[in-house]
């Protein structure tokens, strides 16, 4: 890891601090800098963190402005509007397209080399219109997707079967919201397919009701933001995998958000599936074969975000 290697973060809110700190503690990066229209709050979080600096790693925290995108090698949008009480995070989606477009050009006013990651909502939305209107190439772009949608699943999954978490594999694909799909075909556990390790565990644990499990990561986030108003921890975790497998150029396979190109009769729109990531941002969708009910289920997905799109076009 190049200690000079730097991560700007558009927004000082609770995701953007909470993931500043999250890579603060982590030694991936030399330089972190936070971004926002509030400076006196960005400066005041990097403050908090910075007398923090003795028991971390070496690196340089502070708050900065929009110059501070030339020679960062990831940019990490998360500043918008955030869904209250009873909102989707499509409710917001008009307001926060507006922010995105600006903040893109700010972005592109000063660098082309970055690459991007989005995490405010709708992300595939907004991931979708900050690639199309800053004209960066397809892989440079990429949102956080469904990659703390799958944690969440292989979570339930562990608490179910009682085993560690890092010993489930699965993953959640389509849109990060209510219309999202689980691939339980492609679970695994213990090197075992789902079925399997189900068949294995029959007479110590109860069946697994696949829609109850599927439901509760829908809704998980809703009763996190009705409880204490936001989500940040889970989060900043899932951007610290992600802007790792950038860093490292590690070739992870990760649900991020990517634009769909005739995958599965899906195009132009920005949804979750496997990607291998690395420096580059999204280098290859990994091709996957689903069941039909799976197929037909992330199409919806597609035609939900597309239906969206559409709107936000139409004005």
């Amino acid at each position: 890891m190049e200690a000079g290697r730097k991560v700007l973060i558009v927004g000082a809110g609770m995701v953007g601090s909470t993931f500043a700190y999250t890579l603060m503690r982590s030694g991936l990066t030399g330089e972190i800098v936070l971004v926002d229209m509030d400076r006196e709050r960005a400066e005041a979080e990097a403050m908090d963190m910075n007398h923090g600096l003795f028991f971390t790693p070496p690196v340089i925290l502070r708050a900065g402005n929009y110059d501070d995108c030339a020679g960062a090698s990831v940019i990490v949008i998360a500043a918008g509007a955030k869904p209250k009480a009873g909102q989707t995070r499509l409710d917001v989606v008009h307001t926060n397209v507006g922010i995105c477009r600006a903040i893109m050009d700010e972005i592109t006013r000063r660098t082309q080399e970055a690459v991007i990651v989005m995490v405010t909502n709708p992300v595939d939305v907004l991931t979708y219109f900050a690639l199309k209107h800053s004209g960066l190439p397809q892989s440079q772009v990429l949102g956080s997707g469904t990659v703390l949608d799958s944690a969440r699943l292989r979570y339930l999954l562990s608490l179910h079967y009682h085993v560690d978490p890092r010993n489930v594999h699965a993953y959640i694909v389509g849109e990060h919201g209510d219309s999202e799909v689980a691939l339980w075909s492609m679970t695994h556990i213990a090197g075992m397919s789902l079925q399997s390790y189900c068949e294995l565990c029959k007479n110590r644990v109860p069946d697994l009701n696949h829609d109850e499990v599927l439901r509760q990561v829908r809704e998980s986030a809703y009763h996190v933001v009705e409880s204490k108003g936001a989500t940040y921890y889970a989060v900043s975790l899932a951007l610290e995998r992600i802007v790792s497998a950038i860093l490292r150029d590690e070739n992870s396979v990760l649900t991020v958000s990517t634009l769909m190109e005739d995958i599965y009769g899906i195009k132009d729109v920005c949804l979750s599936l496997p990607c291998v990531v690395n420096r580059n941002g999204v280098d290859h969708v990994v091709w996957t074969q689903f069941s039909g009910e799976e197929r037909e289920g992330l199409r919806n997905s597609a035609r939900v975000l597309r239906d969206v799109i559409n709107k936000v076009e139409q004005g």
